[in-house]
């Protein structure tokens, strides 16, 4: 469902600049970086972000929106109780993040209830397709994590056969990750709750990156193919 447009939107999250993160940052740090990508409104980022304060958690999420209502959540947690001092967002995608973040400086990535784009033809868009695995392994350390999360059967299939397709098997899989030996540690987040009252499973998997393991990243997802991109977009205006 399509968020409806904030009122003072673009005010909204000016106010809230010192929770949104520049480039970089990151990089600067000597700290575990976490990443999740679609953070919605920002539940599960700040309650992860809370549970893990020795990590960067870096909540990305598109929707201005989403993100203005996420910000300004995270700024009344931490002015209540100081607990999200390394939690930031960044208002962008996930084909960016070549841009945001070097190669190999990244520890884990969260993918929760990302939009299944249930059509043949757009498989590519799907954020678990293989041109993404690509880029995310490429971000992670050795044995940095991805933690995936759907209710979509569909799109966890596809997402296990597309972790086959660059070679690798998940170190975990559960179709009901509520009856799991994992329900006790998980972070629910908003969809999550609501789906639940709904009495629908949730499938969950966790990938670990070998060490030394690589492949090629995309070149529309490499830091020069955006800039590519980026120019093209420029010249045709």
């Amino acid at each position: 469902m399509r968020m409806r447009k904030k009122k003072n939107g673009a005010a909204r999250l000016s106010a809230c600049a010192e929770w949104i993160a520049d480039r970089g940052v990151a990089e600067a740090q000597n700290r575990p970086v976490y990443i999740e990508i679609g953070a919605g409104k920002g539940g599960f980022a700040c309650e992860t972000a809370r549970r893990h304060p020795d990590a960067l958690y870096f909540a990305m999420e598109r929707v201005s929106d989403c993100a203005v209502l996420a910000a300004e959540r995270a700024a009344a947690q931490n002015q209540a109780d100081g607990s999200l001092e390394n939690l930031r967002f960044l208002v962008d995608t996930a084909d960016n993040l070549a841009l945001l973040f070097a190669p190999g400086t990244v520890d884990r990535i969260y993918l929760n209830f990302s939009d299944p784009w249930p059509k043949k033809g757009y498989a590519k868009r799907r954020l678990t397709h293989r041109r993404y695995l690509s880029l995310y392994l490429s971000l992670l350390k050795d044995g940095g994590r991805i933690l995936f999360k759907t209710d979509n059967t569909g799109l966890f299939d596809f997402t296990l056969e597309e972790i086959a397709a660059v070679g690798l098997s998940p170190a975990f899989v559960t179709r009901d990750l509520h009856a799991s030996e994992r329900a006790a540690e998980n972070v629910m987040t908003e969809y999550e709750t609501a789906f639940c009252a709904q009495g629908m499973k949730i499938c969950m998997l966790e990938l670990t990156k070998p060490a030394g393991f690589a492949i090629p990243v995309s070149h529309e997802l490499t830091e020069e193919g955006r800039a590519e991109d980026a120019e093209r977009h420029k010249k045709s205006k």
